[in-house]
């Protein structure tokens, strides 16, 4: 019989893995990992036929994608991948901080999945599932952690530097400043880990002797704070 089971810091922990997972890959996506020097495109086509210069902006580069703004164009930024293959992306650092990303992005969002079905099945194998999707977060965020250590040393590319001036060289980002997409994949490793240790509370919450009393009690849905 199955026992659905939910209480506050299962569905907090829940609730904090897929925020966890979610952030990371939406970061991993983004393109504003970096944010270059402000710049004005060659020029725009006016009214008229004649060329104007056009507004300054400031360009962005994520891992495997960049925006842009070209002077013909009339829609304004331009975003896209600007590395079609694998061994396209900017250095070698970045490379592996792709694969170390994606590893724990994709533990992430395993455990995110699993952990929706966390109040109908509490054990996988006759281990608790807290304590295996715990494990798994803590993998996944070591693997973040190796991913947001070396990006920095792939700074001194030629790709970076055309985003950030010549000075731009390992862990110093010349004339970029950092984006959003950076501080939120290291906001997510920081939940990650979070996760981690929390995971042994939403076990302790799910198999304490109220929850048994309830069990024994005949009860399939169990409500507890």
């Amino acid at each position: 019989m199955c026992h659905v089971i939910v209480t506050c810091r299962s569905m907090l922990w829940t609730l904090l893995s897929i925020v966890a997972a979610f952030g990371e890959l939406i970061a991993f996506m983004s393109t504003d990992w970096l944010v270059g020097f402000p710049r004005t495109p060659d020029a725009v086509y006016g009214p008229h036929g004649a060329t104007t210069a056009g507004e300054a902006y400031r360009p962005t580069l994520g891992i495997y994608g960049r925006c842009i703004k070209l002077p013909h164009l009339q829609r304004g930024i331009l975003c896209g991948p600007y590395a079609i293959h694998f061994g396209e992306i900017a250095s070698g650092f970045w490379q592996a901080t792709s694969i170390f990303l994606a590893a724990g992005i994709l533990l992430l969002c395993a455990v995110a999945f699993i952990s929706v079905f966390t109040m109908c099945f509490q054990s996988i194998m006759k281990k608790s599932i807290f304590n295996v999707c715990g494990l798994l977060q803590g993998i996944a965020g070591l693997f973040l952690i190796l991913g947001l250590m070396l990006y920095p040393a792939g700074w001194g590319s030629n790709k970076v530097q055309l985003y950030c001036g010549p000075d731009a060289a390992p862990y110093r980002a010349g004339l970029c400043s950092m984006g959003w997409a950076f501080y939120t994949a290291m906001g997510g490793t920081v939940l990650t880990f979070i996760c981690a240790v929390f995971s042994a509370q939403a076990e302790i919450a799910t198999s304490s002797d109220k929850v048994q009393e309830e069990i024994e009690e005949g009860k399939s849905l169990i409500c507890l704070l």
